[in-house]
């Protein structure tokens, strides 16, 4: 989503002011100068910052409230509604970023389906959210786990016949001796059937057997007019004897399907939906069955073809008969395909269509039905959002400003948004600022408001808005990048790299390296540029640049030519300084500049692996440990890639098994220092400290770099810490540090800290902060160390270094509660919460808010934390004890 949405001016404005193939047409090695190559307006339009995205998500203006209702509604609900309710969870977590959680809310939509058709469609998303995870899988199989989870399911056993067929009795005619026989003429052929099996098939057949038709004396009935051919009528007739199909070909049962339901014979029908449908095997049987499905309104059927399509997500939505289904289909034939769960299949069909391709026709289409289909005000708001920004990026404006004007209607605050993107793309600015700044003094403020606001002016008051977001919601990339390109179109480079390094700190946005990699160009540093673009590359290696108009790795084609070539002793050499700096980015980057070696690439994709986690990027991270498995240089190596595969996702045990596995092959070191990590991790019991410090000393005899050699110390270090072994924890961190592993610093300082010697504790600190890159952390930790003005110091700068970091603001709202400054201590926590949904923050507020006896404040924050983690014991406690006060 990174360039969703952006207004169309700015976009026209971007692309017509940069002609960035101008770079790709210089010789290769003759690349000029940027100072002569570019005028000096050219190179304003080189760091021109595109307008924020507006985004197709729910986001309402206090999301704690609506997570609140949410938990109260879960809890009194009946069954059919809490799937829809975690979907809604679902897309509040969405708007929020929380993708972790996100996924946890799909899951337990799943797990709390009522219906066949809400278990087919959780799953097929949690699959679908799962792409790329296949090997996963494929490793538990070899454990002799199985991890088939959103398997197929057989949907004709979880759609029982529920159709109650009454018997008939038969009718005596007056007078007159009805025949046990009845033939029914078929063209030339005839079939005799029994007249009273036949009779109780349906009601229609029951009148026309037995009622006061002229049929009930015949006995010859020609039925050549109703499209059933004389092998049909057999099966028929003989289905009317034993209640079971024989085996039929598909041809032959759809006829009979379309003959029992043109006759009204339930049974009949339903045994040809559950043959056909156990016929179902591949996208090419669904695609041929699903119209004869709903045509002739055949549940199983068409449920058991709605399945392999949603499987198949997201490439079958590249078959147009398939979505012509999706789009044309009637509400009765969606009824007989989802039954109920209709707005969830036009969410999942959106969802992944917005992905693919958000201007397309199908995006647009799914989303009318995604309207159609919503029943409550929120499922309408998202709906007529989601439609509008589809609008809006389709250059709909008349429709955009209808939907937008729908969602605000709604409830919907956030789309006041495209309002103002409308109303200032039809030259009406002024009204655009009006709208946000209402907006603004109606509601609680928040910083996408100032945002947009900031939009719509300039100069002093542009700037003053952009301030103000990043101080409700430092997370807004948007203010960094602008206030960065400001700067440095004032050739104030400093103060711009400050800037934009500032939010490079604590989120590693694609975005925001892509305009500092412009900015090295325009100060043609072709070194760091070089750093950024192939830390993009690792990050995305098919990113595109300005605008998604030229690939990152052509740009880095063309600047390497101005770099100095690395030998691998060069590399390793300045991977070593990055390492111990603790600059994860430039390690990212020189790693990246090894792997074109003929080095060995197993090795080097493990430590990007290890990099990309630190730098909190966990996809990226997962596709370098598989690729570090596909790279393995012997099978001891790939097994232990795939213990840590599966230990990273949460497969400890089976992770530890690899590393035996890999150690009973040959000793080395990952393999042990595996062992001990994953042990050290999943169990608590200071019982295991021995065979984790075992298995550390086992590593560190066998061969490796200096690298993971004082990763392995400082774990040793605080293993015998653990232990209250504290000499023995000071030698193994000194010893990592004559390594140059800096993090042992915060260990050693641990240890003076345990011995009583906090200056010297936090004079160990001070020397990890001299040295590290990236360090909130480090001061996070001495703030441990000191006393209570140097301890609020120290959190001040975590919070401008990090502001993601939650312990500061929990620390002050404490230091604030002590003082009795309730309020400002809850708006210190508030200030936190309003753009990160943490569990720790919410409950700390809660207990503060239950302290001040505002028991509906409490119980707002309780319900809300229950919808971030709903298995917390303290939460569950704090809310049972508040629940108990409410009136």
């Amino acid at each position: 989503m990174r360039t969703f949405f952006a207004s169309e001016p700015c976009k026209e404005a971007h692309l017509n002011a940069l002609n960035p193939q101008a770079w790709l047409q210089v010789e290769r090695g003759k690349l000029p100068k940027l100072s002569s190559y570019y005028s000096s307006s050219s190179i304003d339009s080189l760091i021109k910052v595109p307008e924020p995205p507006l985004l197709p998500f729910f986001k309402p203006v206090d999301y704690v409230e609506v997570l609140a209702q949410i938990h109260e509604e879960l809890e009194a609900c009946p069954p059919q509604d809490r799937s829809n309710l975690y979907l809604l969870q679902f897309q509040v977590f969405k708007g929020l970023g929380e993708f972790k959680l996100m996924r946890r809310s799909l899951r337990a939509a799943w797990q709390k389906a009522n219906t066949i058709h809400e278990k087919l469609i959780f799953g097929a998303w949690l699959k679908y959210e799962k792409q790329g995870e296949e090997l996963i899988a494929d490793l538990l199989a070899t454990c002799g786990k199985c991890a088939q989870e959103f398997g197929p399911i057989d949907v004709a056993s979880q759609l029982p016949f529920d159709v109650n067929v009454s018997s008939h009795k038969m009718l005596q005619m007056d007078g007159c001796h009805i025949s046990q026989n009845v033939t029914f003429t078929i063209g030339d052929e005839k079939v005799v059937c029994d007249r009273k099996k036949i009779s109780e098939l349906s009601a229609p057949f029951h009148a026309m057997l037995n009622g006061h038709f002229s049929e009930s004396l015949a006995e010859d009935i020609d039925l050549s007019e109703n499209n059933i051919s004389p092998i049909g009528m057999r099966e028929i007739s003989e289905f009317s004897l034993t209640g079971s199909l024989n085996e039929v070909l598909p041809n032959l049962l759809l006829e009979i399907l379309s003959f029992a339901n043109k006759f009204c014979c339930e049974k009949l029908k339903d045994a040809c939906d559950r043959k056909l449908a156990s016929l179902v095997s591949s996208k090419e049987d669904a695609m041929e069955l699903m119209e004869y499905a709903l045509d002739e309104n055949s549940p199983v059927l068409a449920a058991s073809c709605l399945q392999v399509f949603l499987r198949d997500l997201p490439d079958c939505l590249n078959d147009k008969q398939l979505v012509d289904i999706f789009i044309h289909a009637s509400r009765e034939q969606i009824s007989v395909m989802v039954g109920p769960a209709s707005f969830s299949l036009y969410c999942l069909l959106s969802e992944v269509s917005l992905n693919l391709d958000p201007q397309s026709d199908r995006t647009a289409h799914f989303l009318v039905r995604l309207v159609d289909f919503a029943e409550t005000d929120r499922q309408r708001l998202l709906a007529f959002h989601q439609l509008g920004c589809v609008r809006l990026l389709r250059k709909e404006y008349d429709e955009a400003e209808c939907l937008f004007q729908a969602a605000v209607s709604e409830g919907h605050t956030y789309s006041v948004a495209g309002l103002g993107r409308l109303s200032s793309i039809k030259g009406h600015k002024l009204w655009s600022y009006e709208k946000l700044s209402s907006v603004l003094s109606a509601v609680t403020p928040l910083g996408w408001m100032y945002q947009e606001r900031s939009l719509y002016c300039e100069g002093d008051k542009r700037w003053d808005d952009l301030e103000k977001a990043t101080e409700l919601d430092p997370t807004l990339t948007y203010p960094y990048m602008f206030r960065a390109a400001s700067l440095m179109r004032k050739q104030n480079v400093q103060d711009s790299l400050a800037e934009i390094n500032r939010v490079l700190g604590f989120k590693l946005s694609l975005e925001c390296l892509e305009l500092r990699f412009c900015f090295y160009l325009a100060l043609e540093n072709y070194q760091a540029a070089l750093c950024d673009v192939q830390a993009i590359l690792t990050l995305c290696p098919d990113y595109k640049m300005f605008e998604g108009r030229v690939a990152a790795s052509q740009f880095r084609t063309l600047v390497r030519e101005h770099v100095e070539n690395w030998t691998t002793a060069d590399c390793w050499l300045q991977l070593y300084d990055r390492w111990s700096s603790v600059d994860d980015i430039g390690s990212l980057s020189v790693i990246y500049q090894m792997l074109e070696s003929d080095a060995a690439k197993g090795v080097l994709y493990f430590r990007q692996s290890l990099l990309l986690l630190r730098l909190n990027c966990p996809e990226a991270a997962m596709r370098s440990l598989q690729l570090a498995r596909q790279h393995a240089s012997s099978e001891h190596e790939r097994l232990v890639y795939e213990g840590w595969i599966l230990y990273d996702t949460g497969h400890c045990e089976e992770g530890l098994r690899k590393a035996e596995e890999s150690i009973n092959i040959k000793r080395s070191f990952e393999a042990y220092f595996l062992k001990a990590y994953a042990l050290a991790d999943s169990n608590q019991d200071p019982a295991y400290s021995p065979t984790v410090i075992s298995h550390l000393e086992d590593a560190l005899k066998c061969p490796s770099d200096r690298l993971r050699k004082g990763q392995a110390l400082n774990n040793l270090g605080s293993v015998y810490v653990d232990c209250w072994k504290l000499d023995l924890a000071a030698d193994c961190y000194t010893n990592a540090l004559k390594i140059r592993h800096t993090r042992a610093h915060q260990g050693l300082a641990r240890v003076h800290f345990l011995k009583n010697d906090k200056a010297a504790a936090y004079e160990e600190m001070t020397k990890l902060i001299e040295k590290a890159k990236n360090n909130a952390s480090a001061y996070e930790k001495r703030s441990e160390y000191c006393d209570r003005e140097l301890t609020k110091a120290d959190l001040e700068m975590v919070t401008r270094l990090d502001p993601l970091r939650v312990y500061p603001y929990r620390y002050r709202a404490a230091v604030l509660m002590d003082s009795h400054k309730e309020q400002e201590a809850i708006a210190e926590l508030s200030r936190a919460i309003a753009f990160k949904a943490d569990l720790h923050l919410l409950h700390l507020r809660a207990a503060f808010h239950e302290h001040i006896g505002d028991v509906f404040g409490a119980l707002r924050d309780c319900r809300a934390a229950l919808s971030v983690d709903p298995n917390h014991q303290e939460m569950l406690e704090l809310h049972s004890r508040v629940n108990s006060h409410e009136p």
